[in-house]
C-alpha cells in the first residue's frame, strides 16, 4: 500500500487525501456542498461518490440508474442479498445497507490498497452486513454459492477500461449461476461512437437473460458522445415502465430502451465469447477535462 502525502485523519477532514493504490493514483476529494461527502479519483477519472452522512445519496449519473434497479429488484425496504463487482469507494453497497436494511453483501474488489484506503478513510456502518473480498471480479465470483443472490451489480473498470473477461457469454454464465431464479444483473458500461461495444454487450446479454433494458443519455444512445450506459438484464418480468420514469425525472435525465426498440438498437451485434474478448475503449482525454 502506498504511503498518504497526508498525515492521517486530521488531513482527512481538511483536504484532500491523496494516496499510491494498486490501481494508480488515488484522490479523496471533499465535496464542498456535503459536509460528510468525498469524491474518489483514480488517476484522475472520477470513480464514486459517497455522502456518509447520507448514504442514500446518489450524486453520480450512473449510480442512480444502478441506485433505481436497487429499488426495483425487490418491494420497498426488503433485505436482499447482493454482490458487487468492483467497489470503489463502496456507495452502492452503502445504498443498499441504507435503503434494505439487514441485506447481506458481497464486494469483490482486485485493489487491496484502495479496500485499505476506503475502509480507514470513509469507514463502513458496522452493523452493515458488508463483505469486502480482494480478488479478481470473475474469481471472485466464482467463490459466491449457486443461486445465492438476488442482485449482481458489474461495476469494474482497470485504467477506465472494462476488463476483457468480463465481457463474455461465459462470465454470464457464472452470473447467472450465482443469482437465484428471477435474480437480476446490472451492469455500468462504457462506449462512445460508433456504439460497437455496447450493441456487442447487448448481444451477449441477450444469449443468457430472456428481459433486457438499457439506460443512457440519451446523447449517448444517439453515438453523439463518449458516456455511460447501464445495462439490466434478468429472466422475469421487470418493472421498466418504473424505471423508465425514474430515469425520465433525474437531474440527468436518462432513457430507457427494451423490447423491440432495444433490438432495433443492437442490430447485427453479435455475443461475445471468452476467445474473441476485448477490454472496452479507452475514453478520450476529454471525457476527464
Amino acid at each position: 500500500m502506498g504511503k498518504s502525502r497526508n498525515t492521517r485523519r486530521g488531513a482527512a477532514a481538511a483536504g484532500t487525501v491523496v494516496e499510491a493504490v494498486d490501481g494508480g493514483l488515488a484522490e479523496l476529494i471533499p465535496d464542498r456542498d456535503r459536509a460528510r461527502a468525498w469524491t474518489l479519483l483514480i488517476d484522475g477519472a472520477p470513480q464514486s461518490h459517497v455522502d456518509l452522512a447520507d448514504p442514500a445519496y446518489l450524486s453520480f449519473e450512473y449510480q442512480r440508474r444502478l441506485g433505481h434497479v436497487i429499488d426495483l429488484v425487490a418491494p420497498p425496504g426488503r433485505p436482499i442479498r447482493a454482490v458487487h463487482l468492483g467497489g470503489g469507494a463502496l456507495t452502492l453497497a452503502r445504498y443498499v445497507a441504507a435503503t434494505r436494511p439487514r441485506s447481506t453483501q458481497q464486494v469483490v474488489e482486485r485493489d487491496a490498497a484502495l479496500v485499505q484506503l476506503v475502509r480507514r478513510e470513509l469507514p463502513l456502518d458496522p452493523n452493515a452486513r458488508i463483505r469486502v473480498r480482494s480478488a479478481d471480479a470473475r474469481d471472485g465470483l466464482a467463490k459466491v454459492p449457486d443461486g445465492w443472490a438476488d442482485l449482481v451489480i458489474a461495476d469494474v473498470f482497470s485504467g477506465a477500461r472494462t476488463p476483457a473477461h468480463l465481457t463474455s457469454t461465459e462470465f454470464l454464465d457464472e452470473v447467472r449461476r450465482t443469482l437465484v431464479p428471477g435474480g437480476v444483473y446490472a451492469a455500468n458500461l462504457a462506449d462512445g461512437p460508433p456504439l460497437a461495444h455496447l450493441r456487442g454487450q447487448i448481444a451477449t446479454a441477450g444469449a443468457r437473460f430472456a428481459e433486457l433494458a438499457l439506460v443512457a443519455d440519451p446523447t449517448v444512445l444517439r453515438g453523439k458522445r463518449f458516456g455511460n450506459a447501464v445495462l439490466v438484464a434478468c429472466d422475469r418480468p421487470f418493472p421498466f415502465a418504473d424505471l423508465t420514469r425514474r430515469a425520465a425525472t433525474d437531474p440527468h435525465p436518462g432513457r430507457v430502451q427494451h423490447g423491440r426498440e432495444l433490438a432495433d438498437f443492437t442490430g447485427g451485434a453479435v455475443p461475445v465469447t471468452d476467445a474473441a474478448a476485448v477490454a472496452s475503449p479507452a475514453p478520450p482525454p476529454s471525457v476527464f477535462r
